[in-house]
């Protein structure tokens, strides 16, 4: 009984660890995107192209 005591205490700092660890890669930036805003202005010219035919399809007299 005393050995799942142990493992316990031993999952719970490798727990801890992980997670500060975590923390720190979060604050130092590690999970900032800077790929995305720079390709997302290419998307959004698509987007507003469908929109507008799809305006164009409901009410041709425009």
């Amino acid at each position: 009984m005393s050995v799942i005591y142990v493992l316990l205490a031993i999952s719970i700092v490798v727990a801890v660890i992980f997670f500060a660890a975590f923390i720190v890669s979060v604050k130092n930036g590690q999970y900032d995107d800077s790929y995305t805003p720079s390709v997302r202005m290419l998307f959004e010219d698509e987007l507003v192209k469908t929109t507008t035919t799809t305006k164009n399809k409901k009410n041709p007299t425009k």
